[in-house]
Protein backbone atom coordinates (compact mmCIF):
# COMPACT_ATOMS: atom_id res chain seq x y z
CA UNK A 1 0.00 0.00 0.00
CA UNK A 2 2.61 2.47 0.59
CA UNK A 3 4.72 1.78 -2.57
CA UNK A 4 5.00 5.14 -4.91
CA UNK A 5 3.09 4.61 -7.83
CA UNK A 6 5.35 5.61 -10.52
CA UNK A 7 8.57 3.49 -9.22
CA UNK A 8 10.67 2.91 -12.12
CA UNK A 9 8.73 4.85 -14.68
CA UNK A 10 10.43 8.06 -16.67
CA UNK A 11 8.35 11.03 -16.72
CA UNK A 12 8.84 14.04 -19.25
CA UNK A 13 7.32 17.18 -18.14
CA UNK A 14 7.18 20.25 -20.72
CA UNK A 15 7.37 24.25 -19.10
CA UNK A 16 8.14 22.59 -15.80
CA UNK A 17 10.42 25.48 -14.64
CA UNK A 18 7.98 27.57 -12.95
CA UNK A 19 4.38 27.53 -12.25
CA UNK A 20 1.93 24.40 -12.66
CA UNK A 21 4.89 22.07 -14.62
CA UNK A 22 7.35 22.67 -11.64
CA UNK A 23 4.56 21.23 -9.57
CA UNK A 24 3.55 17.99 -11.41
CA UNK A 25 7.03 17.87 -11.90
CA UNK A 26 7.86 17.75 -7.91
CA UNK A 27 4.51 15.36 -7.31
CA UNK A 28 5.65 12.94 -10.18
CA UNK A 29 8.94 12.59 -8.73
CA UNK A 30 7.38 12.21 -4.88
CA UNK A 31 5.85 9.30 -6.38
CA UNK A 32 9.04 7.58 -7.76
CA UNK A 33 9.54 8.74 -11.35
CA UNK A 34 12.36 10.21 -12.90
CA UNK A 35 11.31 13.35 -14.19
CA UNK A 36 12.96 15.06 -16.92
CA UNK A 37 12.23 19.01 -16.47
CA UNK A 38 11.94 20.24 -20.35
CA UNK A 39 12.66 23.68 -19.64
CA UNK A 40 12.96 26.24 -22.41
CA UNK A 41 16.00 27.96 -20.50
CA UNK A 42 18.37 25.32 -18.16
CA UNK A 43 18.10 28.60 -15.55
CA UNK A 44 14.60 27.81 -14.74
CA UNK A 45 15.03 24.25 -15.40
CA UNK A 46 17.73 23.59 -12.93
CA UNK A 47 16.78 24.76 -9.94
CA UNK A 48 14.10 22.49 -10.26
CA UNK A 49 15.93 19.73 -10.83
CA UNK A 50 17.84 20.75 -7.73
CA UNK A 51 15.31 20.88 -5.31
CA UNK A 52 13.82 17.57 -6.62
CA UNK A 53 16.82 16.13 -5.89
CA UNK A 54 17.42 17.79 -2.50
CA UNK A 55 13.28 16.00 -1.87
CA UNK A 56 15.29 12.34 -2.77
CA UNK A 57 13.98 12.27 -5.96
CA UNK A 58 15.30 11.70 -9.43
CA UNK A 59 15.17 14.77 -12.24
CA UNK A 60 17.40 16.23 -15.25
CA UNK A 61 16.78 19.12 -17.18
CA UNK A 62 17.06 19.10 -21.15
CA UNK A 63 16.42 22.72 -22.61
CA UNK A 64 13.59 22.12 -24.90
CA UNK A 65 11.75 24.80 -26.95
CA UNK A 66 8.50 23.01 -27.42
CA UNK A 67 7.26 25.13 -30.35
CA UNK A 68 10.38 23.49 -32.34
CA UNK A 69 9.84 20.06 -33.58
CA UNK A 70 13.50 19.14 -33.59
CA UNK A 71 13.72 20.27 -30.53
CA UNK A 72 11.12 17.90 -28.58
CA UNK A 73 12.31 15.49 -31.28
CA UNK A 74 15.84 16.02 -29.41
CA UNK A 75 14.50 15.75 -25.56
CA UNK A 76 12.53 12.62 -26.50
CA UNK A 77 15.82 10.80 -27.89
CA UNK A 78 18.16 11.94 -25.21
CA UNK A 79 15.37 10.98 -22.74
CA UNK A 80 15.46 7.46 -24.10
CA UNK A 81 19.21 7.54 -24.10
CA UNK A 82 19.76 8.19 -20.95
CA UNK A 83 17.09 6.09 -18.87
CA UNK A 84 16.42 3.38 -21.29
CA UNK A 85 12.44 4.07 -21.29
CA UNK A 86 9.89 7.05 -21.21
CA UNK A 87 5.99 6.23 -19.96
CA UNK A 88 4.95 9.87 -19.49
CA UNK A 89 4.50 12.66 -21.09
CA UNK A 90 2.84 15.97 -19.77
CA UNK A 91 2.75 19.21 -22.34
CA UNK A 92 2.63 22.07 -20.12
CA UNK A 93 4.90 25.00 -21.75
CA UNK A 94 2.72 27.60 -23.19
CA UNK A 95 3.33 30.88 -24.23
CA UNK A 96 0.44 33.67 -24.58
CA UNK A 97 -2.79 34.40 -23.02
CA UNK A 98 -2.18 37.85 -23.14
CA UNK A 99 -5.45 39.83 -22.63
CA UNK A 100 -7.08 41.01 -25.55
CA UNK A 101 -10.49 42.22 -27.45
CA UNK A 102 -11.29 40.23 -30.36
CA UNK A 103 -11.34 44.11 -32.20
CA UNK A 104 -7.59 44.41 -31.09
CA UNK A 105 -6.30 40.97 -32.04
CA UNK A 106 -2.74 40.34 -33.89
CA UNK A 107 -1.85 37.23 -35.36
CA UNK A 108 1.66 36.93 -34.84
CA UNK A 109 1.09 38.86 -31.07
CA UNK A 110 -1.46 36.85 -30.03
CA UNK A 111 -2.48 34.01 -32.06
CA UNK A 112 1.26 32.45 -33.10
CA UNK A 113 2.44 32.15 -29.86
CA UNK A 114 -0.18 30.67 -28.40
CA UNK A 115 -0.52 27.99 -31.52
CA UNK A 116 2.81 27.15 -31.43
CA UNK A 117 3.09 26.20 -28.17
CA UNK A 118 -0.46 25.34 -27.36
CA UNK A 119 -2.04 23.32 -30.58
CA UNK A 120 1.32 22.36 -32.69
CA UNK A 121 3.79 21.71 -29.37
CA UNK A 122 0.98 19.23 -28.01
CA UNK A 123 1.24 17.13 -31.58
CA UNK A 124 5.08 17.50 -31.61
CA UNK A 125 4.96 15.77 -27.99
CA UNK A 126 2.84 13.25 -29.13
CA UNK A 127 4.45 12.18 -32.54
CA UNK A 128 7.79 12.40 -30.83
CA UNK A 129 6.56 9.83 -27.86
CA UNK A 130 4.19 7.82 -29.39
CA UNK A 131 6.36 4.51 -29.73
CA UNK A 132 7.91 4.59 -26.28
CA UNK A 133 4.25 5.30 -25.06
CA UNK A 134 3.70 2.04 -27.00
CA UNK A 135 6.46 0.36 -25.79
CA UNK A 136 5.52 1.19 -22.02
CA UNK A 137 1.66 -0.15 -22.46
CA UNK A 138 3.66 -3.26 -23.70
CA UNK A 139 4.79 -3.90 -20.06
CA UNK A 140 3.28 -6.29 -17.55
CA UNK A 141 0.64 -4.53 -15.59
CA UNK A 142 2.23 -2.39 -12.62
CA UNK A 143 5.50 -2.05 -14.69
CA UNK A 144 4.07 0.50 -17.29
CA UNK A 145 1.32 2.28 -19.16
CA UNK A 146 1.86 4.81 -21.96
CA UNK A 147 0.34 8.31 -20.34
CA UNK A 148 0.17 11.55 -22.33
CA UNK A 149 -1.21 14.20 -20.47
CA UNK A 150 -1.98 17.84 -22.09
CA UNK A 151 -2.64 21.20 -19.72
CA UNK A 152 -5.60 23.00 -20.81
CA UNK A 153 -7.74 25.50 -19.13
CA UNK A 154 -11.18 25.97 -17.81
CA UNK A 155 -11.46 28.72 -20.86
CA UNK A 156 -11.42 25.81 -23.19
CA UNK A 157 -14.39 24.62 -22.21
CA UNK A 158 -16.37 27.63 -21.62
CA UNK A 159 -14.94 30.37 -23.26
CA UNK A 160 -13.39 33.66 -22.12
CA UNK A 161 -14.28 37.28 -23.09
CA UNK A 162 -10.93 38.91 -22.16
CA UNK A 163 -8.92 36.41 -23.96
CA UNK A 164 -11.00 35.21 -27.09
CA UNK A 165 -7.59 33.65 -28.83
CA UNK A 166 -6.67 31.80 -25.85
CA UNK A 167 -10.13 30.00 -25.23
CA UNK A 168 -9.68 28.12 -29.04
CA UNK A 169 -5.86 27.36 -28.75
CA UNK A 170 -6.80 25.52 -25.09
CA UNK A 171 -9.81 23.78 -26.52
CA UNK A 172 -7.67 22.27 -29.72
CA UNK A 173 -5.68 20.52 -26.89
CA UNK A 174 -9.02 18.78 -25.68
CA UNK A 175 -9.83 17.97 -29.19
CA UNK A 176 -5.86 16.55 -29.77
CA UNK A 177 -6.46 14.67 -26.78
CA UNK A 178 -9.69 13.02 -27.82
CA UNK A 179 -8.99 12.27 -31.01
CA UNK A 180 -5.40 10.46 -30.14
CA UNK A 181 -7.35 8.98 -27.04
CA UNK A 182 -9.44 6.78 -30.09
CA UNK A 183 -6.10 6.82 -32.04
CA UNK A 184 -4.49 5.02 -29.69
CA UNK A 185 -6.65 3.20 -27.41
CA UNK A 186 -5.72 0.00 -29.07
CA UNK A 187 -2.28 -0.03 -27.63
CA UNK A 188 -3.26 0.90 -24.66
CA UNK A 189 -2.29 4.04 -24.12
CA UNK A 190 -4.56 6.81 -22.57
CA UNK A 191 -4.62 10.58 -23.26
CA UNK A 192 -6.13 13.18 -21.03
CA UNK A 193 -6.44 16.71 -19.85
CA UNK A 194 -5.88 18.87 -16.79
CA UNK A 195 -7.71 22.33 -16.87
CA UNK A 196 -6.24 24.18 -13.62
CA UNK A 197 -6.85 27.04 -12.32
CA UNK A 198 -3.60 27.27 -9.81
CA UNK A 199 -1.47 29.84 -7.81
CA UNK A 200 1.59 29.72 -10.94
CA UNK A 201 3.99 32.78 -10.30
CA UNK A 202 1.98 34.42 -12.94
CA UNK A 203 -0.82 34.66 -11.03
CA UNK A 204 0.12 35.41 -7.72
CA UNK A 205 2.43 38.17 -9.37
CA UNK A 206 -1.64 39.45 -10.86
CA UNK A 207 -3.05 39.32 -7.34
CA UNK A 208 -0.04 41.10 -5.65
CA UNK A 209 -1.21 43.72 -8.18
CA UNK A 210 -4.62 43.63 -8.01
CA UNK A 211 -6.63 42.25 -4.72
CA UNK A 212 -9.63 42.77 -5.95
CA UNK A 213 -8.61 39.83 -8.71
CA UNK A 214 -7.87 36.97 -5.74
CA UNK A 215 -11.41 38.20 -3.92
CA UNK A 216 -13.13 37.74 -7.03
CA UNK A 217 -11.47 34.40 -8.34
CA UNK A 218 -11.86 32.94 -4.72
CA UNK A 219 -15.67 34.06 -4.47
CA UNK A 220 -16.60 32.58 -7.45
CA UNK A 221 -14.87 29.32 -6.43
CA UNK A 222 -16.97 27.01 -4.07
CA UNK A 223 -13.57 25.54 -1.86
CA UNK A 224 -12.85 29.36 -1.57
CA UNK A 225 -9.15 29.23 -2.73
CA UNK A 226 -6.93 28.83 -5.93
CA UNK A 227 -5.44 25.51 -6.28
CA UNK A 228 -1.50 24.51 -4.85
CA UNK A 229 0.43 23.60 -7.74
CA UNK A 230 1.82 20.64 -6.46
CA UNK A 231 -0.83 19.29 -3.85
CA UNK A 232 -3.55 20.18 -6.40
CA UNK A 233 -2.92 20.22 -9.60
CA UNK A 234 0.25 17.65 -9.54
CA UNK A 235 -1.80 15.33 -7.29
CA UNK A 236 -4.08 15.38 -10.22
CA UNK A 237 -1.60 14.59 -12.47
CA UNK A 238 -0.18 12.04 -11.05
CA UNK A 239 -3.49 9.73 -11.28
CA UNK A 240 -3.60 10.39 -14.58
CA UNK A 241 0.24 8.76 -15.33
CA UNK A 242 -0.42 6.36 -12.78
CA UNK A 243 -2.03 2.74 -12.98
CA UNK A 244 -5.54 4.23 -10.92
CA UNK A 245 -6.91 6.01 -14.25
CA UNK A 246 -5.91 2.94 -16.39
CA UNK A 247 -9.58 3.16 -17.64
CA UNK A 248 -9.94 6.98 -18.20
CA UNK A 249 -8.79 8.16 -21.66
CA UNK A 250 -10.05 11.45 -24.15
CA UNK A 251 -11.14 13.26 -20.84
CA UNK A 252 -10.63 16.78 -19.50
CA UNK A 253 -10.45 17.04 -15.59
CA UNK A 254 -11.14 20.81 -14.29
CA UNK A 255 -9.61 21.44 -11.67
CA UNK A 256 -10.31 24.80 -10.18
CA UNK A 257 -11.83 23.98 -7.14
CA UNK A 258 -15.34 24.46 -8.90
CA UNK A 259 -15.72 27.12 -9.96
CA UNK A 260 -16.56 25.82 -13.53
CA UNK A 261 -19.45 23.33 -13.04
CA UNK A 262 -20.46 23.39 -16.37
CA UNK A 263 -19.33 19.43 -17.11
Amino acid sequence: MNARRLENRVAIVTGAGQGVGEGIARRLAQEGATVVVAARRAETGEPVVDSIRSAGGQAVCIVTDVSVSESVDACVADTVQQFGRLDVMVHNAFMGGIPHKLEKAQIDKHWTPMSRTGVWASLFCARAVMPHLIASSARPKGEGGGRLILITSPSGVEGSANIPLYSPAKAAQRAIAKSLAREWGEFGITVNCIGPVAGSPALLTAFDRNPALQQAIEARTPLGRVGDITDDIGSVALFLASDDSSFVTGQTIICDGGSFLGL
